[in-house]
């Protein structure tokens, strides 16, 4: 695969290359899906349990219900284990026609895309779920109206809320990349500092309770996350100035 890895490489070379690439990620799938089916009803007994320190009781409302939600883990477990392989494919399919600089840009960009992904992923997992979890077992207090979960309601909730805080996370990434390209200026984002952080508030408080604690321990790391996205892209920017002059000289 590495002879194959040439820049005059034909088009049937190419996706000759695309294709091996393709059955070793399937296969690292495969393999990661079966391990984690093995694991998935302790992982699944760890996510519920997080809730059942609140108070919350499960269900599921249909036979296949809990069978469905160990092969749903399994795949995401899957993925995850996987992912590394896929990004490595990726960049070693590219790189060949990428320049040094481009090459280091795409290299750092999967690598700390993936950090900051599971950084937002930890943060919600340690912070902002159980939060979310023990404000809305509060509501019910007092009610004749008691809780029983659906386990696939919960589960969905539970990764949409990792999926959410996961691709925030991403902001210093994308603004970054962004910046490199030309498309986003550190400048731009000072200038529309306020707007932003209004709009981050507004965003906080639609994918959090209703009620302002929530939302702003919500806000903060996302206006966090902007301020030093600034830090980051002003960084880069210098470095791409700097770089173009050595190129001219």
């Amino acid at each position: 695969m590495g002879a194959q890895s040439d820049k005059n490489m034909t088009l049937a070379g190419h996706l000759r290359e695309l294709r091996n690439r393709l059955v070793v990620c399937i296969i690292c799938l495969i393999i990661s899906f079966l391990v984690g089916l093995h694991f998935a009803p302790q992982i699944v007994d760890k996510l519920t349990g997080l809730g059942e320190v609140y108070g919350y009781v499960y269900v599921f409302i249909s036979p296949q219900e809990l069978l469905m939600q160990y092969f749903s883990v399994a795949l995401l477990a899957g993925v995850i284990i996987t992912l590394p392989v896929i990004l490595f494919n990726i960049w070693a399919f590219v790189q060949p026609g990428l320049r040094k600089n481009e090459n280091l840009l795409f290299l750092s960009a999967m690598i700390f895309g993936l950090i900051c992904f599971a950084l937002g992923v930890l943060f919600a997992y340690k912070v902002m779920f159980p939060f979310m979890l023990h404000f809305l077992i509060e509501l019910s207090e007092g009610s004749k109206i008691t809780s029983s979960i659906s386990v696939q309601n919960y589960m969905d909730f539970l990764l949409s809320i990792f999926l959410v805080f996961g691709l925030v996370f991403e902001l210093p990434v994308v603004s970054v990349l962004l910046t490199q390209m030309g498309l986003l200026k550190p400048a731009w984002m000072k200038k529309g500092r306020r707007v932003i952080i209004v709009v981050i508030f507004l965003v906080a408080a639609f994918i959090t309770p209703p009620d302002i604690v929530s939302q702003i321990m919500v806000a903060i790391p996302m206006v966090g996350l902007y301020e030093l996205s600034i830090i980051l892209c002003t960084f880069s920017l210098k470095l791409k100035r700097n770089r173009k002059q050595e190129e001219e000289e």
